[in-house]
């Protein structure tokens, strides 16, 4: 049986990476899509784990041939899916899952509809901007931008099929798990 397909977006700082992880940590028959990027990686970032990181003409280039479910291009760096390891997976009957950001996510919900579409939100803006800051990898003006975009993306959150606010993580993780097990039951 062909496996499911999960798309997770929400604004930069919500939390999305941390719920995802959690959530593949208690259900094993779960890929987690790695995106590629042509941004610089951050510190303890690994290529091929965290992100496929290219320059921009190997991005531009993979995008000319094809090779991206979707792309987008956010605050001035390109991320993109890459297709072929995703149908591999969903065809050996493994759900997978695209933590991918709202502008990519809107491309896969036109190319596949039957996907299920999560949103993760942030209790308030004001937590959102302390856990930018608390990150402490961003200068004040990104995440003055971030917080800009956040505030769009939130905007769009009703194009998805579920919103889950990540006030507490584990109650985040468990929504999750109540909302794909529910949607592979019907």
């Amino acid at each position: 049986m062909r496996g499911k397909l999960i798309v997770v977006s929400g604004p930069s700082g919500v939390g999305k990476d941390t719920i995802v992880s959690e959530y593949i940590k208690r259900n094993s028959n779960t890929y987690l899509s790695i995106s590629c990027t042509s941004r610089a990686p951050r510190e303890g970032e690994i290529d091929g784990v965290n992100y496929i990181f290219l320059s921009r003409n190997e991005f531009e280039e993979r995008i000319s041939n094809g090779d991206f479910l979707e792309y987008a291009e956010y605050n001035g760096n390109y991320y993109g899916t890459p297709k072929y390891k995703m149908e591999e997976e969903l065809e050996k009957g493994k759900d997978v899952i695209l933590v991918i950001e709202v502008q990519g996510a809107l491309k896969v919900k036109k190319i596949m509809p039957d996907a299920l579409f999560i949103f993760i939100l942030p209790p308030s803006i004001n937590t959102l901007k302390e856990r930018l800051i608390g990150r402490g990898t961003d200068s004040p003006e990104s995440i003055e931008g971030r917080i800009n975009t956040a505030i769009k993306e939130i905007e769009v959150s009703d194009r998805y099929d579920y919103n889950i606010v990540n006030d507490d993580l584990n109650m985040a993780v468990l929504e999750l798990e109540k909302i794909i097990k529910k949607e592979k039951t019907e």
